[in-house]
């Protein structure tokens, strides 16, 4: 692992990198937080995540740089960890939301009773193959769709990746800016990354095209490879060759996902199983984090949203197949629709839990608290296991 330099008798600042796309991001309002507490068993953790006087717990001994933008405008927030470091507008402001950081700094704060630093690097729609590629995986090649749509993306191969390390680098090179309570004496060590990624890639068909019947190769192969040369280039690049590493494998979809979000799992903890990462790489399930109740309410407002794309069309299948109806008959024909299939209380329910649709888990601060705390957990194992070698 990295430790800086004049490091002494007193611990090193532990340093944990979390990177992704927008579920790292996050998507949880904190309007959604008193929904934790209708289950008695996630009771504690809406606790944890308060403070006495109701609102969101700052942690004294957490910092956290999160770096994030959209592709003309990247910026970075800092200072003690709080609720406000998901998803944001303005990278510097606090956007309201939640990711998996916040529980993840409670958790560590709890366990390490010690300064913690997060360095946080997320952009929403960003994939591996692209986006986050990184130099192992060579230079990305254009698919015959890109071809045919006159696309030249190569320019741009990996240069998520790039700011990802670039900001890790600017914020290790001066510790302090961030973190206050940072020893220099002491020094840093990067003592875990966690990796939340993959809908970009899940759903792409040019990259990851459907398999013919005869052919058996899985058809996220490839992620695994790149996911795998994605951790050794990190570690490579971060000067730190045992940092341990933490795969989120996503969970959109539950106990129950569809063909290729359960294909695209296997591909995504498939690096966790390779010789050289045992014991330092760890893929950790999403699926049992979420939330079914909220779910199939959901799937009730997409069969509305259905109903009103079908309303605009003459498909057979339309109420208004014979285009008769008005602008002012579509909208009561599907306030009419709506009522019937969702009760004043499932509506009630979605509203306290929900903030967001399926691909960001709903926005349910449930189910990214949950994620962050198992993130940290087996983080913590990681630290357990290496401090308990000889």
């Amino acid at each position: 692992m990295l430790v800086g330099s004049n490091a002494q008798a007193a611990k090193p600042l532990k340093v944990f990198i979390l990177a992704g796309q927008s579920n790292m991001e996050g998507h949880a309002r904190v309007e959604t937080f008193d929904y934790i507490g209708d289950d008695p068993a996630t009771v504690p953790l809406l606790k944890q995540m308060r403070d006495a006087d109701g609102k969101p717990r700052v942690c004294d001994h957490v910092w956290i740089s999160y770096f994030t933008g959209s592709d003309d405008h990247n910026g970075e927030g800092f200072g003690k960890l709080t609720a406000g470091y998901g998803s944001r507008q303005k990278p510097d402001q606090d956007g309201g939301q939640i990711g998996p950081e916040f529980t993840f700094g409670l958790t560590m704060d709890k366990a390490l009773e010690e300064p913690v630093l997060i360095i946080k690097t997320a952009w929403g729609g960003k994939s591996l193959y692209y986006d986050f590629r990184s130099p192992s995986a060579g230079v990305y090649q254009r698919t015959p769709q890109d071809i045919e749509k006159d696309r030249n993306p190569e320019a741009g191969s990996g240069h998520y990746y790039q700011l990802m390390i670039e900001h890790v680098r600017h914020v290790l090179g001066d510790i302090k800016r961030v973190c206050p309570a940072y020893d220099e004496r002491a020094g840093f060590q990067l003592s875990g990354f966690v990796w939340l990624q993959g809908w970009n890639d899940m759903v792409s068909r040019d990259v990851y095209p459907i398999p013919k019947k005869d052919d058996k190769t899985p058809r996220y192969a490839n992620y695994s490879l790149w996911l795998a040369d994605f951790i050794r280039d990190a570690r490579k690049d971060l000067q730190a060759p045992h940092m341990p590493f933490v795969i989120g494998v996503m969970g959109v979809d539950g106990a129950k996902p569809n063909e290729n979000i359960a294909a695209f799992r296997e591909a995504m903890a498939a690096p966790a199983a390779l010789p050289e990462f045992q014991g330092n790489v760890v893929a950790v399930p999403t699926a049992p984090f979420w939330d079914e109740p909220l779910a199939a309410i959901q799937a009730k407002y997409d069969q509305v949203r259905q109903m009103g794309f079908l309303l605009k069309t003459k498909d057979k299948h339309s109420p208004n197949a014979d285009g008769s109806m008005s602008e002012d008959q579509q909208r009561e024909y599907l306030k009419r629709f709506e009522a019937q299939l969702i009760s004043p209380a499932e509506a009630a329910l979605r509203k306290r839990g929900a903030s967001n649709l399926g691909f960001h888990y709903l926005g349910c601060a449930k189910t990214f608290a949950l994620m962050g705390k198992a993130f940290a957990e087996a983080t913590l194992q990681f630290m357990n296991d290496e401090s308990k070698r000889p």
